[in-house]
């Protein structure tokens, strides 16, 4: 499973372990070059990224972007263009900086990812511009971008788990939040709340 090292080298390589990122982004490649899915080679580009400098970190980062963006994985293309942001801002480009930071603070907010778009934002404010601010969004469109995929696919709970590396009950935990939020009592009613329904895109 290739998860825990991808957290391991973005750990490593922001509390300065260079050593520690560099020998887990091996161990990571192996896996990649074994699996060659869209979110196994983009998580392998935005860990050679945040191991390289110049044109070949911009160049992995653009590609990590790439290839997420093919995947149903939207918090790994936010992390990546935050991670991108970052980076683009400490080069000192503060106007393509601000491009990847609204990018990804607009994403993780819609998601309810906190910290991470609290981060997002505080690049965005060190690179002289300021988040977008949502309007009143429509009552469907209060879901986080993980409880629509949950409410859209019409997978089990079980199927659900897997995907997000969630256990069943948090999934069932998440689906009353959805219902509630819908106001519904069961998935037999998402398809008249949904603009797409359950399996929808």
């Amino acid at each position: 499973m290739c998860w825990p090292l991808v957290e391991l080298i973005e750990a490593a390589a922001r509390c300065g372990t260079p050593e520690t990122a560099t020998s887990a982004c091996l161990r990571h490649s192996e896996m990649a070059d074994a699996s060659g899915t869209d979110w196994v080679l983009g998580a392998q580009a935005r860990s050679r990224a945040l191991l390289s400098e110049g044109d070949a970190a911009e160049r992995l980062y653009r590609e990590a972007i790439t290839h997420f963006t093919k995947t149903r994985l939207r918090v790994d293309l936010a992390r990546a263009h935050l991670l991108y942001g970052e980076w683009l801002r400490r080069e000192r480009r503060r106007t393509d900086a601000r491009e990847q930071l609204r990018t990804a603070h607009g994403m993780l907010e819609t998601m309810g990812m906190t910290a991470f778009a609290e981060r997002a934002d505080r690049e965005l404010r060190a690179a002289g511009g300021t988040a977008h601010q949502r309007t009143a969004p429509a009552r469907h469109e209060e879901l986080t971008a993980q409880e629509g995929q949950m409410a859209r696919d019409g997978l089990s709970n079980p199927e659900i788990g897997i995907r997000l590396f969630i256990s069943a009950r948090t999934v069932q935990y998440h689906l009353r939040k959805v219902f509630t939020k819908l106001g519904i009592t069961s998935r037999s009613q998402l398809d008249r709340v949904l603009p797409n329904g359950p399996g929808g895109a």
